[in-house]
């Protein structure tokens, strides 16, 4: 058992933890984070809104507070070495999920930043790296490079982005390589009967407009029972009147120019091709990267319909009349591929159930409320995230700790079979 303390600085006694030692690096950022946010937060808002580079650090600090219960309730093994595929947004808190709190079982941790973001994430790393001295590798290495030189030694893989792209580097790697995949899902709002409309609304407005639209736990689709569709679709449209424009270094800005190229033109793109369906919003300033929030109405959904993901703060909605039509429809198809999280609103069990069995279901809440670095997420949908090793590949909710413990029994040697 080895002595570390915790961020109160009270002495705690850590169990099965490899490199317990190094929760010490993980109290130093914390208090960073904590006491001197404005060097980290200024350096968010270069590709976040002000609020939500303020959600990810307080995010990141809660997660560094549950690091060392994580690892003693998972107890993953050694790993002597870990490569990341780090994602385009959600810097800060990606660090701490896939990099700080692996540190305390993963022996050496390199990562790749995305192209999009590498200066600011070379900048990042600097600070906090800093504090932490922990043995983090940021490699600016070509894919190809990468690949080769990292993450075919390395005995934990983890890739944050598309599912295309992980599907290009999971037959490259060796056999006994613990691959992880974290994605995307379409994250179904669905209001039905019984719904407290105004609750809805500004859980709907929160958690589309997460910064500017640029997060993967937005809704790509707003399911809303016909008995409720014009007043819902009346008060969305109230609320979204009134928020504020403005640049991401704007503490009052509920939203903000959108940062990535490819997020502004599908969405662009989107909005062209749906235009006779927006009842609000939806102008799109090239010069300015602004879209003006969109609220998007008609049309059906089937299992058969594909649906974009939504970079940019686009309402698409939806009407439905037999909520066990919905339920069958939002568990077949593109919707159990990409089944990552769902929120439903109202009085519709029988819905929420067969939800239940394929993702992560949040009720009378958005998935914002239930966000916990320190506990596992997603669904079954293998566009959405999975865990692969030697040829088998499970679609589940991740966390690092967990899978790790799941398939190794330390020192990086795989379990056997029928783990």
């Amino acid at each position: 058992m080895t002595p570390v303390a915790d961020v109160s600085g009270a002495a705690i006694v850590a169990e099965g933890i490899p490199f317990a030692e190094r929760y010490e690096a993980l109290r130093r950022v914390r208090a960073f984070l904590a006491e001197e946010p404005e060097e980290v937060h200024a350096l968010l808002c270069e590709i976040s809104t002000h609020r939500a580079a303020g959600y990810e650090i307080q995010a990141a600090i809660s997660t560094l507070d549950g690091a060392l219960a994580e690892v003693e309730q998972y107890r993953p093994g050694r790993v002597p070495s870990l490569a990341v595929f780090m994602p385009s947004n959600v810097m800060l808190y990606s660090y701490v999920l896939y990099l700080l709190v692996p540190s305390l079982y993963a022996e050496r941790l390199v990562f790749r930043p995305s192209s999009q973001v590498k200066g600011q994430m070379r900048r990042l790393h600097e600070m906090l790296a800093r504090h932490h001295r922990l043995p983090i590798e940021l490699t600016e290495a070509s894919q190809r490079t990468f690949l080769h030189d990292y993450v075919r030694p390395a005995e934990v893989v983890v890739f944050t982005g598309a599912y295309d792209n992980a599907e290009q580097i999971r037959p490259q790697l060796r056999p006994g390589q613990l691959f992880l995949f974290l994605g995307s899902g379409v994250n179904p709002f669905v209001v039905a009967p019984g719904a407290d409309l105004d609750q809805a609304v500004r859980d709907a407005v929160e958690i589309r407009l997460l910064n500017a639209g640029q997060d993967c736990l937005g809704p790509d689709l707003f399911c809303v029972h016909q008995d409720l569709l014009d007043p819902f679709v009346d008060a969305l449209v109230k609320e979204v009147k009134g928020l504020r424009y403005g640049p991401y270094t704007d503490p009052d800005a509920d939203y903000g120019p959108i940062f990535y190229e490819g997020a502004l033109e599908e969405a662009a793109l989107y909005l062209a091709r749906n235009r006779q369906r927006i009842v609000h919003g939806g102008g799109v300033d090239f010069r300015t990267r602004r879209i003006e929030p969109a609220v998007a109405v008609g049309g059906q959904v089937t299992p058969r319909t594909q649906l974009p993901e939504f970079f940019a703060p686009v309402f698409n909605i939806v009407g439905y009349r037999d909520t066990q039509a919905l339920a069958a429809t939002l568990t077949t198809g593109i919707f159990t591929e990409r089944a990552l999280g769902a929120s439903v609103y109202g009085d519709a069990p029988g819905l929420i159930e067969a939800l239940g069995r394929r993702t992560t279901v949040t009720v009378q809440c958005n998935l914002l409320s239930i966000d916990n670095g320190n506990a596992p997420f997603g669904g079954h949908g293998r566009m959405a995230n999975y865990v692969a090793l030697d040829g088998e590949l499970r679609a589940e909710p991740i966390l690092l700790s967990k899978a790790v413990a799941e398939h190794f029994t330390g020192a990086g040697n795989v379990k056997e079979a029928g783990r």
